[in-house]
């Protein structure tokens, strides 16, 4: 075992569970064993919450000009030991070097926004009456959970921790019981950066722990990214026990390539956004809807695919259920009457046996009802929908229930426009394969890749992480009696 055993993070100490319930981390690379993780059990959240509520009244009392300064300081620590937190991703999910090095960075980017909140959350003031003063301002909510997937161990909780805390809360983590180490990481860096014991705690564990922080009484608020299937359990759970909660679930994300669309340009792009992180991305392509004769692109794209190579620049999925269930899908496709352009199944590489890798997959020829057509296959796997019209086409993205993200790819910028009035999701790209916002613009989807109000990254996090105070305030007694006072 490479690691020590994981350990839970609360009251600003690393504490070893009392449950006896562990899991192995294995990485994906070579089926190694990594470390061990906790189970825990709902008497340790229970402890967490307390040094939360503890750490909550001065924290949320103190400026947040104060407050940010300890996310400059973690800004700095994230660029200072990026190399170091970029191989931890690799180890433990099996994504490239560059590609766990662009999640730091975007770490990064997220905390700078963090950084920027004073200059935008800053209240109004009228008069608006002779005498009298109105004035909002944004007030943390308390104690708040934030439970995070396996596929981005830094990026996902980076989508909350800097916001949530630095607008007053403190805050509860559920780590991916997959990839426990970038978190435990995490939190010695933001305790380098000197934010105050109880303000951020972690506690590993499953099920057990997502339900209890559903349950919990005194967590105020609980953001969720995940499958559909377990966000609308946490929707439902946490919203029935008279909480906020934001939860982001799975996608189908759909591709038009029009036949003008530039051939080297759409390939690269297709083939970089269904193969990117293994395909192991909300906001990965999964199916292109080819729209009249696109053959010479087609071509294009299987050239493309080919040169993502497993273990070279294209990791691994997360485990062995995953390369089975992602091979199932295309053997499936095969089956009834599908044509593998590219095909990925079987993907070893050598000295890294133990490793669970998928290659590039095309599959062509997909019709609407196969279930790779309409199910999150979440691997490096793109199916091609064959359609007359664009019409066509986006009949087909509107009828998935899913709705992270669509793209189209055209010269035609009447057509563009067209496509992004016309599709149903809340991140639409034109020419860009994963249209993933850049801050201070929020990350959200529609339909059933999202469940609750607002988006969890950018300004639109803000009113989910905060309540507004009103106060009206007259203290001239000339300025007479009126219908307001």
């Amino acid at each position: 075992m490479k690691y020590q055993k994981i350990q839970n993070f609360i009251n600003g100490q690393f504490v070893p569970s009392s449950s006896s319930r562990t899991l192995d981390v294995i990485s994906p690379l070579d089926g190694s064993l990594l470390s061990t993780v906790p189970l825990s059990s709902r008497n340790e959240l229970d402890t967490a919450v307390s040094a939360a509520q503890k750490a909550f009244p001065g924290w949320s009392k103190t400026p947040i000009k104060e407050r940010v300064q300890v996310f400059f300081r973690y800004k700095y620590l994230l660029e200072k030991n990026l190399k170091e937190l970029s191989d931890l991703i690799t180890e433990e999910n099996g994504k490239t070097y560059s590609e766990a090095a662009a999640e730091i960075e975007k770490s990064i980017e997220l905390t700078e926004f963090a950084c920027a909140l004073p200059q935008i959350v800053g209240g109004e003031l009228l008069e608006v009456s002779k005498g009298i003063e109105c004035r909002t301002e944004h007030v943390p909510l308390g104690v708040v959970a934030s439970i995070v997937p396996f596929n981005f161990p830094s990026m996902v909780p980076n989508w909350t921790i800097p916001n949530a805390i630095a607008l007053g809360n403190c805050m509860i983590i559920k780590p991916s019981e997959k990839v426990p180490l970038s978190m435990a990481r995490i939190a010695s860096l933001l305790k380098e950066a000197g934010l105050p014991d109880g303000v951020f705690n972690i506690v590993n564990g499953d099920v057990e722990i997502v339900e209890a922080i559903c349950d919990h009484p005194a967590i105020d608020a609980v953001s969720f990214v995940g499958s559909t299937k377990v966000a609308k359990i946490v929707y439902q759970r946490a919203t029935n026990n008279y909480k906020r909660c934001l939860a982001l679930g799975g996608a189908k994300n759909h591709l038009l390539v029009l036949p003008d669309a530039q051939p080297d340009m759409t390939a690269s792009n297709v083939v970089a956004s269904m193969s990117g992180c293994a395909g192991q991305r909300c906001m990965a392509a999964s199916a292109m809807l080819g729209v009249g004769n696109v053959d010479h692109i087609i071509e294009k794209i299987c050239n493309e695919a080919r040169k993502v190579v497993p273990g070279d620049n294209l990791g691994a999925v997360i485990n062995k259920a995953s390369k089975e269930r992602i091979e199932r899908y295309i053997t499936e496709a095969e089956q009834q009457g599908a044509k593998v352009l590219v095909d990925g199944r079987n993907a070893k590489v050598a000295g890294k046996e133990g490793g669970t890798y998928v290659g590039s997959t095309v599959i062509d020829h997909v019709t609407p009802d196969m279930a790779i057509a309409k199910e999150e296959v979440f691997g490096p796997v793109i199916c091609i929908i064959r359609t007359n019209t664009v019409d066509e086409a986006l009949a087909i993205e509107n009828a998935n229930p899913y709705g992270n993200a669509a793209a189209v790819f055209t010269q035609n910028g009447r057509m563009a426009k067209y496509v992004i009035d016309k599709a149903s999701a809340g991140m639409i790209g034109v020419n860009i394969g994963v249209p993933v916002p850049r801050e201070p613009f929020s990350f959200g989807g529609w339909n059933d890749s999202k469940f609750g109000v607002g988006d969890i990254t950018g300004k639109s996090s803000i009113e989910f992480w905060t309540q507004l105070k009103k106060s009206t305030v007259k203290w001239n007694a000339e300025a007479g009696i009126n219908w307001m006072s």
